[in-house]
């Protein structure tokens, strides 16, 4: 049996297929449900207006294990955004949140001691698409998700990665040096 974590961090980014706003962005934390992880879960299972929090399941009567609640980060305003965030990617979480449990990212153990919040990226532009990616909002949020935990359990990065990469590898969407941004 692994000790339980009591606060682990991690995020990662999945960038689309192509440019249908498909991007994946989540934050997770992840510790034990007796510590202040899970008493950050209880307290966000209030209810604010547009950001509604709901637990990751894999379908009805199927809540995923350990228990994941999703935040979300931007304001839900249309039919269309919350069809997507309540489906597609609530299902690719739940899937990376079990089968990061299978593939023993997580310890089998930790699945009633730890709980997850993840805070989720749902590009508005993505709900405006008269036909968006699914699979690819699926994939994007499935493979970032868990990527995400994996960093957070593992403590990735370092400090020493950090601080080896401090002037090497700058914000995508701005760079101090050119004040630009790569996109």
């Amino acid at each position: 049996m692994s000790e339980v974590p009591v606060f682990k961090t991690g995020e990662a980014t999945v960038f689309a297929s192509h440019d249908q706003g498909t991007d994946a962005m989540p934050e997770v934390v992840l510790g034990a449900v007796d510590g202040p992880v899970g008493t950050a879960f209880a307290t966000l299972m209030g209810q604010t207006e547009g950001h509604t929090r709901l637990f990751a399941i894999r379908a009805c009567n199927q809540q995923v294990k350990p228990a994941t609640l999703m935040v979300p980060k931007v304001t839900m305003k249309s039919t269309q955004y919350i069809n997507l965030f309540f489906g597609v990617v609530q299902s690719a979480i739940a899937d990376a949140v079990l089968d990061s449990v299978i593939d023993g990212v997580i310890p089998k153990d930790w699945a009633k001691k730890v709980c997850i919040i993840v805070n989720v990226w749902l590009d508005p532009w993505c709900a405006e698409q008269e036909n968006p990616d699914k699979k690819d909002l699926y994939r994007t949020n499935y493979e970032a998700t868990k990527l995400a935990i994996k960093r957070a359990i593992a403590g990735e990065p370092t400090i020493d990665e950090l601080i080896e990469n401090r002037n090497k590898i700058h914000h995508e969407m701005y760079d101090p040096v050119t004040g630009e941004s790569k996109w």
